[in-house]
């Protein structure tokens, strides 16, 4: 029994530990420093925030929602069987990013190939920039956390060296412990927000890109199917 006792008790002490730690920070007499702990739960809350912001991207960049197979594939069908009404209603209706640039595309018909090529392209780039902005919050993050962790490092370091001089010169470890402990969990917490996002923000990008290129290929192969189409015809 005395055993169980202790082993809880060591289990309790290792948990406030720990809490100490990484999410609180603390003065020489044990209160708490509320300004690194500010700081502490402000990276905390950003990567929240990150965390949050990384799923709503990988759902954002997904193949389908960029170039659906399908559409494609019935895409090239109706071109292949002349069915060019059935295209442009088909498009219409489709939230993808290949829809939207192709219904630009088809609405620029009647003035030829190259005025659908014009908006084809204009209409690529604003739905890209779009997507773009909204993967810059995650850079912006991953800029800015290691700033706000800086900040704790450096005001946790004032306050050690504050203590040295309160001292004259001879700070007990245990008052130098509160600054340098503040210092360190900031850092940690800055790092813990900015590597993941930052990652992530580059592995999203390049699948954004990878996919919307893959997808314009596609829409230009079919505007140069519908160019062969009205040559031969003529």
């Amino acid at each position: 029994m005395m055993v169980s006792l202790t082993g809880l008790m060591a289990t309790a002490a290792g948990a406030r530990s720990f809490a100490a730690a990484f999410f609180l920070s603390r003065n020489a007499d044990g209160g708490i420093e509320y300004i690194g702990t500010g700081v502490t739960w402000l990276l905390l809350c950003l990567s929240a925030v990150a965390i949050g912001l990384v799923l709503a991207m990988v759902m954002d960049t997904r193949r389908s929602d960029l170039l659906p197979e399908a559409l494609l594939d019935d895409l090239r069908n109706d071109f292949k069987t002349g069915a060019f009404s059935a295209a442009v209603q088909r498009v219409q209706g489709d939230g993808s990013f290949l829809g939207r640039v192709l219904h630009e595309a088809f609405q620029q018909a009647p003035g030829g190939h190259a005025a659908m090529r014009r908006a084809l392209e204009q209409a690529a780039d604003a739905a890209l920039i779009g997507r773009v902005r909204k993967l810059e919050v995650l850079n912006v993050l991953g800029q800015v956390s290691p700033m706000i962790g800086l900040f704790g490092t450096v005001y946790g370091m004032i306050l050690a060296f504050q203590a040295i001089v309160a001292s004259g010169g001879a700070a007990d470890p245990v008052m130098l412990a509160g600054g340098i402990g503040t210092a360190l969990t900031t850092t940690f917490w800055g790092l813990v927000v900015a590597i993941p996002s930052m990652s992530a923000y580059a592995i999203l990008r390049q699948r954004l890109d990878g996919h919307a290129t893959e997808a314009l290929q596609g829409a230009e192969q079919l505007l140069g199917r519908l160019r062969a189409k009205r040559e031969s015809a003529t």
